[in-house]
């Protein structure tokens, strides 16, 4: 599954422990122009939507040899995009620029995981 659907960011919501959120994106590019789509995925949606919506890139990393994983599991990037809210997060995902832009990143990818996040208060694990 590559696309969020109505589904997701309804239940995103409906979960929302309140205040910013922090989107682990794990990418899988397709072997043939994933990452150059991807990137023209990045570029299309432009400092705007990232201001828009108050977005932002807190670590932007390629993913090396898994240490710990089965055969072929390792990804090939991982991203992590902070928000504001999960609200913040779902209106980017259904603002029509968005909407135009989001088929590069589907073009991109041929597998992902895209999860939730917030920060442990006052525990180590």
């Amino acid at each position: 599954m590559i696309d969020i659907d109505e589904r997701a960011l309804d239940a995103l919501l409906a979960e929302d422990p309140g205040g910013p959120v922090v989107m682990l994106n794990l990418l899988r590019f397709r072997p043939d122009g994933g990452r150059e789509s991807y990137q023209r995925y990045v570029e299309a949606l432009g400092p705007e939507i990232n201001a828009r919506y108050g977005l932002r890139v807190e670590y932007l990393g390629d993913g090396g040899r898994a240490l710990v994983a089965e055969e072929g599991q390792a990804w090939d990037a991982v991203l992590l995009v902070r928000y504001p809210s999960r609200q913040a997060f779902a209106d980017m995902i259904r603002d029509p620029d968005y909407r135009a832009a989001s088929h590069f990143r589907s073009e991109a990818l041929v597998e992902s995981v895209l999860q939730p996040t917030v920060p442990l208060q006052g525990s180590v694990v």
